[in-house]
């Protein structure tokens, strides 16, 4: 929403002015500015972003609450639209191979700022030992009989372009739990089209497979590299993609 040309109501509109705000911020959401689920930007953002005060803001948000288009809770106040835009492509969840949600699995995802391995640091054009956001995944079911682990490193430029992965920066620690299921959707929204190139490959025998995913955007500078080992012995990994249809 920061990257929008700020609007001005229109004088002539007959609603109050809370009602006028309310209904430009409808129409941002409704284009995807803040995709259903994330969090809105704070007052003092909206009350520059439409030149009012934050009390207008306050009371166009109470409107589309009551209205059930936004809902808020400890975190702020999120978009709860019922449906994306037609024709909207969907974005995969992050971290390649991320199940979805299991209550019968046991998932664990941290994130530390280190150098990455050094396959990642080339992919991503990083000079050796400089430190990057490396992210880290594990599911495993009670069993033990289905394991994935993966391993992300994201590039400079993911870290300059996207606000959503360099506040990460911050909590870094390994040991702060980091769920960045949304990480394309913000990839996204930055502004960056998403190329992705996924490589399989057997290892450890017969026992497991390595699956390689590099994605870069439309200038072709990288991204994020990640690598996903999941046990291929107990488990199928499934790939799903969705392609419109042509004209």
């Amino acid at each position: 929403m920061a990257r929008t040309t700020p609007h001005e109501p229109d004088p002539s509109d007959g609603r109050p002015l809370y009602g006028r705000i309310a209904a430009l911020l409808l129409d941002e959401l409704r284009a995807g500015t803040v995709p259903p689920g994330e969090r809105l930007p704070g007052e003092r953002h909206l009350a520059a972003h439409f030149q009012v005060s934050r009390e207008t803001i306050r009371q166009a948000l109470e409107m589309l609450r009551r209205g059930g288009l936004i809902a808020t809770d400890r975190r702020g106040s999120h978009a709860t639209l019922p449906a994306r835009p037609v024709g909207a492509p969907a974005t995969p969840a992050f971290p390649l191979g991320a199940r979805p949600a299991d209550p019968a699995a046991v998932d664990r995802a941290t994130v530390t700022w280190e150098a990455p391995p050094e396959e990642h640091a080339r992919a991503l054009g990083l000079a050796p030992h400089r430190p990057t956001l490396v992210h880290r995944y594990r599911s495993a079911t009670p069993d033990g009989r289905s394991l994935r682990t993966a391993v992300t490193s994201f590039s400079a430029v993911a870290l300059a372009e996207v606000a959503e992965l360099a506040r990460y920066r911050d909590r870094a620690d390994g040991s702060t739990p980091a769920q960045l299921r949304r990480a394309y959707d913000w990839m996204r929204k930055a502004g960056l089209s998403l190329h992705h190139h996924d490589a399989i490959t057997q290892a450890d025998g017969a026992r497991s497979v390595r699956v390689t995913r590099r994605v870069h955007d439309q200038y072709a500078r990288p991204l994020e590299i990640t690598d996903l080992v999941v046990n291929a012995e107990q488990e199928t990994l499934v790939y799903e993609f969705t392609l419109p249809a042509a004209g």
